[in-house]
């Protein structure tokens, strides 16, 4: 993988390309040019690698890295059939009471790809209106994304596409976090092994920016830190897409010992942590108080799998919880239309779960919760004043929320006597200087719709 340098000619790289007989198999304008290399013939990766640093024509060249899916499979995958325990530890019941669809958003599934023929899943795959697939496959060069794995692996991409998209009230199987959602699946992840090259993965980044996807789902990871990978995530940032990356199973703290993209210091990715039943940290899962942002559940999770289009079955591991992550993000994205990604993901962790167990393993201590992160709770709490300064009140709510004081006498009557927005941290002061003196007030607070 090599990137130009700013102002280099394509025709002064095409030589020196040539020169090393090197063979061009991509170039993604979108990341800066950044491109494939296949390495001559006779030549080592390390040797090839060096002659390119040297020449003075790129800012970095490094091998195409292998990494692998975040998944821990029991074997015992079909012991209960519906155990969706997960959906109540995030409060999805109370958040599908504000939205169950997301039904423009595209969210990409990047892994062993998705069995889109699966009843639970046909409905909510996305399809490309250039060509009517459903994604692409790197592996294949095709737009067949296609997961027909057996066990070992028990369909990865499939499980992941199930948590979080999965056909909600259709009386089949099991249910996702968004119940309408667009899954793009793109394939780079081999079913038999879970693993796949660099090269292969940015291709599915490149052609999920650039055909819609919203958000990316990760739940794989690298060990080592990639420049490509790295501009690869900072394009989506650009175009506001934010990536939901598992943070691993190898019980590190990803801090000290990290693994990418979780450990990139990027606004747009959301690093995810997994828990139990018992809201305990996953024995396996990797944690950390900088790069790991929250946690969601993990363990003996209930999803869509292949190899046949009506079965089901268990997995554990972080990439079983970033998709409860990138569905809620998902909702969240389709009810606030209007706000950044920052803003979004600004929304989510603030509206976490405290959880003990996750105190300073991740950024929020705190598990997913889908209520709050669609309708947080407004609070209002009465500010001291001295020296017969008007009464004054603090609105918490969640941020760039609109929201209604009202007041009363009798409770019974109420009257709207301030509207405003909440600021980015989720507040606003009301000072009420109109009823000084007067009956005793009640007050209280609504979302405005």
């Amino acid at each position: 993988m090599i990137k130009p340098k700013s102002g280099i000619t394509r025709a002064a790289l095409a030589n020196f390309h040539a020169a090393q007989r090197g063979e061009v198999i991509r170039t993604f304008e979108g990341i800066g040019n950044l491109q494939i290399v296949r390495v001559s013939k006779g030549e080592t990766v390390a040797g090839f690698i060096q002659k390119y640093e040297s020449s003075g024509l790129v800012e970095f060249a490094e091998p195409d890295y292998a990494g692998r899916a975040f998944a821990t499979m029991p074997n015992d995958t079909y012991y209960a059939n519906g155990t969706l325990w997960g959906l109540n530890k995030i409060d999805a019941p109370a958040g599908w009471d504000v939205r169950t669809s997301a039904s423009n958003i595209v969210v990409a599934v990047l892994d062993t790809g998705v069995r889109y023929t699966h009843e639970d899943l046909a409905a909510n795959m996305w399809v490309n209106p250039n060509d009517g697939g459903h994604g692409w496959n790197a592996l294949t060069g095709t737009n067949n994304p296609y997961d027909d794995a057996i066990p070992i692996t028990i369909s990865h991409g499939t499980l992941v596409a199930g948590v979080l998209g999965a056909v909600g009230n259709n009386g089949k199987g099991v249910v996702g976090v968004a119940w309408q959602v667009q899954i793009m699946a793109c394939q780079w992840l081999t079913n038999g092994n879970g693993n796949g090259n660099l090269s292969d993965c940015i291709t599915c980044i490149d052609y999920a920016r650039t055909n819609g996807a919203r958000i990316i789902n990760a739940s794989w990871g690298f060990p080592t830190n990639s420049l490509a990978l790295s501009n690869a995530v900072n394009s989506l940032r650009d175009a506001g897409i934010i990536l939901v990356a598992a943070c691993g199973n190898e019980t590190n703290n990803i801090d000290n010992i990290p693994t990418y993209p979780s450990g990139y210091h990027l606004d747009n990715i959301v690093s995810v942590a997994s828990t139990t039943t018992n809201d305990t940290l996953a024995a396996y899962s990797n944690y950390g108080a900088t790069n790991v942002h929250l946690a969601a559940p993990g363990e003996g999770i209930y999803s869509t799998i292949s190899p046949q289009d009506f079965l089901y079955g268990f997995g554990s591991g972080t990439s079983l919880a970033a998709p409860y992550v990138t569905g809620a993000l998902a909702l969240m994205l389709a009810r606030y239309p209007a706000e950044t990604h920052q803003q979004i993901i600004s929304r989510l962790l603030n509206a976490t779960d405290p959880v003990p167990a996750l105190s300073g393993k991740c950024v929020t201590s705190g598990r997913l919760n889908l209520r709050n992160a669609l309708s947080p709770p407004i609070s209002l709490t009465a500010t001291p004043t001295v020296g017969g300064a008007p009464f004054q009140l603090r609105l918490s709510g969640g941020p760039n929320r609109i929201c209604v004081i009202e007041t009363t006498t009798n409770l019974t009557s109420w009257s709207p006597v301030f509207t405003n927005t909440t600021s980015t941290n989720g507040t606003f002061t009301f000072t009420d200087d109109r009823f000084t003196n007067t009956t005793r007030r009640f007050y209280r607070a609504v979302s405005s719709p």
